[in-house]
């Protein structure tokens, strides 16, 4: 297949506290179809802004600060004007000693997200499926609500409770209990479908995995292939992200990788070893394994057009508020982060049991960034791990500034929980 001619990257991103000068991430929902149930911002509005050089000094600081709350290692990825830049600290692996490396693949989660949204804005864009068509037309009788679209879906707007809720809450035992277990899209569906509803159809935002299950049924059913040779064809292929690959069920990342770690239940008892697990209970909602190299490359992408159409960004892009702060956002498969410089950038967060992520970029592609800590149930390291968001785009605070931004982003918020996880 040839790619879409046009397509940006929504990137998301997070603003932390004092100690790394940043902010915590910030997300949003598209509206329903008919009639918004928030103030709707399309991504035209942002306003440009001078590329900052970035602050490599915050970036590290940042990447130390997720360990300093429990991550074994951390790295970030910059892409820009000026070329690429990294930064790396700690281990990828307790055992061998061997350094973190920006070479080296992980497991990206709920990124995952935002590559499904592309095949299946892909697939709207082909006439194969309409976003605002019920779901129950291409998949009938899937769902008990013939009112849940194709958008809400993608938007998280759809009601259908999150299975992860209760399947586990990143302990080690919720995780061990999935760890080389193989679900089908059904019962994965089933387990949200046993649970009450969490909204009305297009009423309000409320992130669920369970989304994109669906969306994953909905990709498979409509092309007649799975997921994961369609990721290939339409995405991994044309970009030639060579370190991206979607191997469920198998349990293994090849090649040079890093591992991941959960902390346990129990204080001083030693981390765990999650590297190797099927992450069946995600599938299209979260299995992707990738390299920072490959996620700048896709994010960048995305944000310049070379995956959808201009109609299909444009949708993709626009956002609505996901809450009260008017910092998050959420598009089609995509978060929008409103940074303390002004910049906005788009993308996702993602968590897998011992791996949390970012990928975001600029809307205008120039710039993108991944950052990853080789921990997930630690909220902390996460949201320290989104302090390289803000000394990426927004690079160095003058002094006669510092105190007024640190006054903005004194109600940050922590990082994104993609999964249930205690803090």
């Amino acid at each position: 297949m040839t790619v879409s001619p046009h397509r940006r990257l929504a990137v998301s991103a997070t603003l932390i506290a004092a100690i790394v000068g940043a902010m915590a991430p910030a997300t949003a929902a598209h509206a329903a179809p008919a009639k918004p149930a928030v103030p709707f911002a399309p991504a035209s509005a942002a306003a440009p802004t001078a590329d900052p050089a970035p602050d490599m000094e915050g970036v590290t600081a940042a990447l130390k600060a997720a360990m300093a709350n429990g991550a074994p290692g951390a790295m970030a990825r910059l892409t820009g004007p000026d070329g690429v830049r990294t930064r790396a600290v700690g281990v990828r692996d307790r055992v061998s000693g061997a350094a973190m490396d920006t070479r080296a693949r992980f497991r990206v989660g709920s990124v995952s997200k935002t590559f499904s949204s592309v095949v299946l804005l892909q697939l709207v864009d082909e006439g194969a499926l309409e976003l605002d068509a019920p779901v129950n037309r291409y998949l009938p009788g899937l769902l008990p609500d013939d009112r849940i679209t194709v958008r809400h879906l993608l938007t998280h707007r759809s009601g259908l409770a999150d299975y992860t809720d209760k399947m586990f809450a990143q302990t080690v035992p919720g995780f061990e209990a999935v760890r080389n277990r193989v679900f089908g899209y059904r019962e994965l569906l089933d387990l949200s479908l046993a649970e009450p509803r969490t909204t009305e159809p297009g009423a309000a935002y409320k992130y669920s995995n369970t989304n994109f299950v669906v969306v994953g049924m909905l990709i498979e059913k409509v092309t007649g292939k799975a997921v994961g040779r369609e990721y290939e064809r339409r995405i991994i292929e044309p970009l030639r992200l060579r370190h991206t690959s979607y191997v469920h069920p198998d349990t293994r990342i090849k090649g040079t990788h890093v591992r991941g770690y959960l902390h346990p239940d129990e204080a001083g008892a030693p981390l765990v070893d999650s590297t190797e697990q099927t992450v069946s209970w995600a599938q299209s909602a979260g299995a992707i394994i990738s390299d920072p190299a490959d996620l700048n490359t896709f994010m960048t992408a995305l944000m310049t057009g070379r995956l959808l159409s201009p109609r299909m960004l444009e949708a993709m892009t626009s956002v609505t508020p996901t809450d009260a702060t008017n910092t998050r956002f959420y598009g089609l498969g995509l978060r929008r982060y409103d940074l303390t410089c002004g910049t906005r950038v788009y993308g996702h967060t993602g968590t897998v049991q011992g791996f949390y992520t970012y990928a975001f970029a600029t809307r205008d592609g120039r710039r993108s960034l991944s950052a990853m800590a080789n921990t997930s149930n630690r909220g902390a390291a996460n949201t320290a791990l989104g302090g390289t968001l803000e000394a990426a785009f927004c690079g160095k605070k003058p002094a006669a500034t510092a105190s007024a931004r640190t006054a903005r982003s004194a109600a940050t918020l922590p990082a994104e929980a993609d999964l249930p996880e205690r803090r």
